[in-house]
């Protein structure tokens, strides 16, 4: 899978989550233990999209 592809993918999963945190803030059943994890994991691909890039860029 190429550069391009992965961030791709990981971008997509990213807006997935993103999509997941905004329904789990509007549910008042969902915890915040469970908002904390989908933030952290949310934050995670983040870091990863962008270490993606910079190895694209060198």
């Amino acid at each position: 899978m190429s550069i391009q592809e992965q961030l791709a993918e990981l971008e997509r999963k990213h807006r997935a989550l993103e999509a997941e945190l905004r329904e789990a803030r509007n549910h008042p059943s969902v915890d915040d233990l469970r908002i904390a994890e989908l933030k952290r994991a949310k934050l995670q691909l983040k870091d990863e999209i962008e270490r993606l890039r910079q190895q694209a860029v060198h």
